[in-house]
Parts: structure tokens; sequence; C-alpha cells
């Protein structure tokens, strides 16, 4: 059993940065695939971001390429999503996710979840 709690989502203006934090229970970190994903109001929950339990291996959707970063630090059971030249657009709900093995970009494939952090961009 894993358990995620996500942090740092809050009020920004468009072009600016926010960086979300997601913190994990358990001792076999490196075993999760990581992911982030949002979920905008009246919109299916998408993919953002995933990363490979040993961080060597990394995903994006094309809507956040070179704006978004994923990294990890086993560590401190921590991955975080680095978010750059944020639009409106990007206002969401902000998931976390994790499953044992590769990364994976679709929601079913991903067995715990956070209960989300809200970030909200304005223009």
């Amino acid at each position: 059993q894993v358990q995620l709690v996500e942090s740092g989502g809050g009020l920004v203006q468009a072009g600016g940065s926010l960086r979300l934090s997601c913190a994990a229970s358990g001792r076999t970190f490196t075993s999760y695939g990581m992911g982030w994903f949002r979920q905008a109001p009246g919109k299916e929950r998408e993919f953002v971001r995933a990363i490979s339990g040993s961080g060597g291996s990394t995903a994006y959707a094309d809507s956040v390429k070179g704006r978004f970063t994923i990294s990890r630090d086993n560590a401190k059971n921590t991955v975080y999503l680095q978010m750059n030249n944020l639009k409106p657009e990007d206002t969401a709900v902000y998931y976390c996710a994790a499953r044992v093995g590769a990364i994976a970009t679709v929601t079913h494939e991903y067995t715990y979840w956070g209960q989300g952090t809200q970030v909200t961009v304005s223009s």
C-alpha cells in the first residue's frame, strides 16, 4: 500500500512558475513508476508527465513539452513537477499517481492516487 500526498499548488499569473511535490509512504519507492495527471472542470483526467523508479526514463504530454519537468528524490520518497511558463489552460487539479513497474501514460495503469492539489493560472 502506498499513500501519496501532493502539495505546492496555488494561484499564479500566466508566465509564472510553481513546483508541486508528492510525498509517498512506504519503503520501496524505487519500485514505483510515478506520474502526474491533471483534471480541469468538466474534462477528463489527463496525463502530464511520468518518471521511472530510477529516474532514468520520463514521458511527457505534448501540451507541457519544454515547460514542465518531472524529477524524483528517492532518498526522500518524493516526486516533483516543476511547472514553468504557466498558461491559463494549465488550470486544473493536479494528481500524483504510482504504479509498480515501468511508467505509463494512462490513468487506468496507475494503482495509487493522491488527493490532488489545485493549480490556478490567471491571465
